[in-house]
């Protein structure tokens, strides 16, 4: 079989973020991610320059992933809000992942790709606030703050919450982050 080296790049990513998103980077081990990848861990440090190259590589992914699961729907909000919510569900190392960010590398400087991106969502609720199509009860960035968090809420809730709150149903947890997005705009 001949090789692939975007295909072995991919096979990396994949398994770095079951081991990160598990371990956090500290915890992860490159041969584990190695061999979940069927790759050899000389390809790590040649694709990725080192451990922390490879954890640059998945926290790039999953902005992407992120970004590009939920695009924002200025006309539709809490739609908005619910779509995140529904790819933090589907994909539950994506807060894991955040979380291990903020613990292991909350220092680090902000990543541009996200930067870019939430600013051009906090411009586009702004515009649909001077337009009247977006309430201005809170400021554009603020909002956009609101909105990510409120959708991210079962995700990062704690299981004792979870259990006493006791909603069974993925429906029912992106229902009430409409509704709850649908009230901050009222």
């Amino acid at each position: 079989m001949p090789r692939n080296a975007e295909a072995t790049r991919q096979r990396l990513i994949t398994a770095a973020t079951i081991e990160f998103a598990a371990y956090g980077l500290a915890g992860a081990r490159v041969d584990s991610i190695a061999a979940a990848a069927q790759a050899n861990k000389a390809q790590i440090y040649h694709y990725f320059g080192s451990k922390d190259g490879l954890f640059d590589a998945v926290w790039e992914a999953l902005l992407v992933q992120i970004v590009e699961g939920a695009p924002l729907d200025v006309n539709d909000l809490p739609g908005f809000a619910a779509r995140l919510s529904q790819t933090y569900a589907d994909h539950p190392e994506l807060v894991r992942l955040i979380t291990w960010q903020r613990l292991e590398r909350g220092d680090d400087p902000p990543h541009a790709y996200a930067v870019q991106s939430t600013r051009a969502n906090v411009n586009a609720i702004a515009r649909a606030q001077v337009d009247g199509v977006v309430s201005d009860r809170f400021d554009a960035r603020v909002l956009f703050a609101l909105i990510i968090h409120t959708a991210a809420l079962w995700g990062m809730s704690r299981p004792d919450v979870l259990t006493v709150v006791s909603l069974k149903t993925p429906q029912r947890r992106r229902e009430i982050v409409r509704a709850a997005v649908a009230a901050l705009l009222a």
